[in-house]
């Protein structure tokens, strides 16, 4: 009986392990509700660049968000002819540097109520509180809303919104 509980506690503490060893393209990769944007990240030759050492911040829209594009807009994203427009998409939703919840939160209070973030595709979204929920503006005009937060890799941290963000244009 105790071997037994032994090799329970060993295999918990390996699933532990396991769990606190995923970078943010795993976490991305284990969860239904981003297959559509770990497909865009394939398509756009991005998973060793999101696997590497980072640190990153991610702001991961769900499917459900993608749905919300006009129709055909993420067949049409996903062609190899539309590879640099997928890539500019997706690197608007990522930032060079771990900002956890409480990060953000203090940027925007240090800001006087929003805050300016620069990703690594060169895009300025403007984050904001709209009681306790944040809120990202994107250089198109669109609000998507942090719907869950800290999702914590070995290389990043992962903030789940209900909107893709899109550059200018």
């Amino acid at each position: 009986m105790k071997l037994r509980l032994a090799a329970l506690a060993l295999l918990a503490s390996s699933t532990v392990a396991l769990a606190a060893d995923q970078t943010i393209v795993d976490i991305a990769v284990g969860s239904a509700d981003h297959s559509t944007l770990v497909a865009a990240v394939q398509a756009a030759g991005l998973v060793e660049t999101l696997s590497g050492a980072g640190p990153f911040t991610v702001f991961a829209p769900t499917n459900a968000a993608f749905e919300k594009l006009p129709a055909g807009t993420v067949e049409g994203l996903l062609t190899p002819e539309s590879k640099d427009q997928l890539t500019k998409i997706l690197t608007c939703h990522v930032v060079g540097a771990q900002a956890m919840a409480a990060d953000v939160a203090k940027m925007i209070a240090d800001g006087s109520g929003t805050a300016t973030i620069e990703t690594l595709g060169g895009c300025k979204l403007e984050a904001s509180l709209d009681g306790d929920m944040v809120k990202i503006k994107d250089e198109a005009g669109g609000i998507a809303t942090v719907t869950a937060a800290d999702l914590t890799g070995t290389n990043g941290v992962i903030h789940v919104v209900d909107a893709v963000l899109l550059p200018a244009n």
